[in-house]
């Protein structure tokens, strides 16, 4: 039996909030890395949580994956590569 759907909602309660946000960051970062590793590609991962700290992953160097991105042009951004 599989889980239950949740309503995609902000989450009202503080304490709640930076738990889910904790469980489900370690979720994102843990996927990131198997994607890297599964699919042998480079990933960059920012987020900002609600009080403006800086988390980040990068499967190799962070500065040589934006120089990357920096470097794509406007339109193949616009186009979701």
């Amino acid at each position: 039996m599989g889980r239950k759907k949740i309503k995609i909602q902000t989450i009202e309660d503080d304490r709640n909030r930076q738990v889910t946000f904790l469980k489900r960051k370690h979720g994102l970062m843990k996927k990131a890395y198997e994607l890297s590793v599964l699919c042998d590609c480079e990933i960059a991962l920012i987020i900002f949580n609600n009080n403006g700290k800086l988390v980040q992953y990068a499967s190799t160097e962070m500065d040589k994956i934006l120089m990357k991105y920096t470097e794509v042009s406007g339109f193949k951004r616009e186009e979701g590569c």
